[in-house]
């Protein structure tokens, strides 16, 4: 059943693909999206799978190959982590991703990222990382990093699809329309390297307070959403010589 839903929503609303090619001749940066304990590893909190997950490994082992790409080329990168405080729920989620505990840490194939010097580790307690770069002062972390490095084409990874990867790109392309992230030109979502977590129907009416979240159906969703918002969206990331004049 949850096969043939998911087929008809793709017959519904198609997702074209495309295979991007990141060129030498111009800024790249990428953003890593809650590549988290909390939401990634097995048994690691109440928003981790409960299983091992092929979508989410995937995820892991995708985004992993194309941090490495940007670390060899020492490309900035910039990962967002969900940070909770104790006092401060996220509705409507149970306590998650709670600050000074390892659900809050990047999963151990992307620790070796905090020894890197082209990596910023921001940690937010919110969906959106855009908003999470918010300092008390007014200032942006994110909006900040994007015009010191002059990004101009911006890769983005990491879970959930449809709720943090998703709205922290609606937030990044309404700021570059409004001239906020300049010389910024495009927003690329790696559909490979992202994943969302999975609660089917029947599970979710033996939850109180429980919403269904059936994972091909959401993440499909999420992406089109991306798309629709005017970002790429990638089946390949590829690096690329630059183009001749």
């Amino acid at each position: 059943m949850v096969s043939h839903t998911v087929e008809l929503l793709k017959s519904e609303i198609p997702l074209e693909q495309e295979s991007v090619v990141l060129t030498e001749d111009t800024l790249n940066g990428l953003v890593l999206v809650d590549i988290i304990n909390g939401f990634c590893t097995v048994g690691a909190g109440n928003l981790a799978p409960r299983e091992s997950n092929r979508q989410i490994s995937e995820m892991i082992n995708e985004s992993e190959k194309l941090a490495r790409q940007f670390c060899e080329k020492k490309l900035p990168i910039m990962a967002f982590l969900d940070s909770h405080q104790p006092n401060k729920p996220e509705d409507p989620y149970p306590p998650h991703c709670i600050v000074g505990t390892d659900e809050s840490n990047l999963v151990p194939a992307l620790r070796w990222l905090e020894n890197e010097t082209n990596v910023t580790i921001r940690r937010k307690d919110c969906f959106d990382g855009y908003i999470g770069s918010i300092e008390e002062d007014g200032s942006n972390v994110f909006v900040d990093w994007v015009k010191k490095n002059k990004i101009k084409t911006l890769v983005v990874v990491g879970v959930c699809t449809d709720i943090c990867v998703l709205d922290f790109v609606s937030t990044t392309m309404s700021a570059k329309s409004r001239g906020f992230l300049k010389p910024l030109e495009n927003v690329v979502v790696y559909s490979h390297a992202c994943a969302t977590f999975d609660v089917p129907f029947e599970v979710a009416t033996n939850i109180k307070g429980a919403l269904a979240h059936p994972q091909e159906f959401m993440h499909h969703v999420g992406l089109y959403m991306a798309k629709e918002r005017g970002a790429k969206i990638a089946k390949e990331v590829l690096f690329g010589a630059a183009e001749k004049a």
